[in-house]
């Protein structure tokens, strides 16, 4: 395969792995809501869906290795600790809102059936396709990506090129902060560290001692095309989104709006295609998420087939009772697992991609330790254990964005390489 093909072939991989049915809710009502300053939404909504899993891909071109790697030098304990939480949380959320999703835009709208028979019957066929790992699903999630790329294309193209330019005023405090805190919701910087590894290890390079040096050059062009893409259909999705603020109730829902622009855009017919396609994306990601947390289980029970059962059951069950719950829910829910363990996840991140002179394991203790106990306040604050002006946390910088680890993690970074790393000419 040539370098050309092979690069667009692993964009195509990585765009498909960030490109979640279940994310496409999110952009639309982020425009509908910024008003005129929709492009700074986009900006901060872009940084945490694309530039910082891209980035995460990256990470796991340069470590060659898997999501336990990417805290390994904080200590061993740590990597296994993260690398569970990581799995629980993709096993809690992400997994049940695709049914919601599938519920929302490919059942309700046309069939009168309650949300937990949709649950029930979803994760019932998630279990199956677990339990018998078939081709055909990998087939289907390739021909899906292509199909609704070209349904979106179109909205963002009808709706862009027809409707008057005109922005009502934002209902948004902090249009970049939460754009970028609404990237959250996507899970792509916690998908691009647990599927990362195996998009790097399914390269295949004849010239074993070329390999390291190759995917990471392949993987650095290919990140960034699927990046460019991925901001492309989000930034058109947001746009299209604040376009339409007066054709739809303020109060709207995120599938609800998605499924009206469809409508507006390419009609009756075209709104069913992509909620067929939607519907089918998102049963390929929980079947993926299952069948991967089902395997991390496994390896740490030497290879149990029971152990394997077990949580494809438990993550079934888990996505019954939560996927029966309506979308903005489930995302409400998911923000005080979010407010902590994405920015650690972030700083993992960035941290493995710096060079490894910069980034020691004392560094990386320090820094990871620094983001977790500055996350400790966003998080009481997501479940209402604290006020947003509490005057204990106020002193922190950007507290009152939700970014209060940021600065103190990038200053203990700062501090410890100047005391901790040899600079050039000195004697260590």
């Amino acid at each position: 395969m040539s370098n050309t093909k092979e690069t667009l072939v692993t964009a195509f991989a990585l765009f498909s792995l960030f490109f979640g049915a279940g994310n496409l809710i999110l952009p639309p009502q982020l425009g509908f809501k910024s008003g005129g300053f929709w492009w700074l939404v986009t900006i901060g909504f872009c940084i945490s869906a694309v530039l910082i899993p891209i980035l995460g891909i990256m990470a796991h071109a340069k470590l060659q290795g898997t999501i336990f790697d990417f805290g390994k030098k904080v200590s061993s304990s740590f990597g296994l600790a993260y690398a569970i939480i990581i799995y629980a949380v993709s096993i809690s959320l992400p997994s049940p809102r695709t049914a919601s999703v599938t519920h929302e835009m490919a059942i309700a709208p046309y069939f009168d059936i309650p949300s937990w028979i949709t649950s029930i019957v979803y994760f019932l066929l998630v279990f199956i396709f677990v339990m018998n790992r078939s081709k055909i699903l990998n087939l289907i999630g390739k021909l899906l990506t292509p199909g609704i790329i070209l349904i979106l294309i179109g909205l963002i193209g009808i709706i862009t090129f027809t409707v008057h330019f005109s922005f009502p005023g934002t209902e948004f405090t902090n249009p970049f902060t939460d754009g970028l805190l609404e990237g959250y919701q996507t899970f792509d910087a916690i998908g691009a560290v647990v599927v990362g590894g195996v998009i790097i290890v399914s390269i295949n390079i004849k010239h074993k001692e070329k390999a390291y040096l190759y995917k990471r050059n392949l993987i650095r062009k290919a990140g960034w095309l699927a990046g460019l893409a991925l901001f492309a259909i989000y930034m058109g999705l947001i746009l299209s989104g604040s376009l339409v603020h007066d054709s739809f109730d303020a109060s709207i829902s995120r599938t609800s709006l998605l499924s009206g622009m469809a409508t507006m855009a390419l009609g009756n017919v075209g709104n069913l295609f992509l909620s067929i396609l939607v519907a089918l994306a998102c049963f390929t990601t929980a079947v993926g998420i299952v069948a991967g947390t089902s395997d991390f289980i496994k390896s740490r029970f030497n290879d149990s087939k029971l152990a394997y059962l077990i949580t494809a059951i438990i993550g079934c069950v888990l996505g019954v009772v939560i996927g029966q719950f309506n979308v903005a829910y489930i995302i409400k829910v998911a923000l005080p697992a979010l407010m902590f363990i994405y920015p650690i996840t972030i700083i993992l991140i960035l941290l493995n991609i710096t060079p490894d002179k910069y980034a020691s394991s004392i560094i990386f203790k320090a820094v990871t330790i620094t983001t977790i106990i500055f996350s400790i306040p966003d998080f009481l604050e997501s479940i209402g254990a604290i006020a947003p002006s509490e005057e204990m946390f106020s002193w922190i910088p950007l507290q009152q964005y939700s970014l209060g680890w940021l600065l103190p993690a990038l200053a203990v970074f700062a501090i410890f390489n100047l005391l901790f790393t040899p600079q050039k000419g000195s004697i260590s």
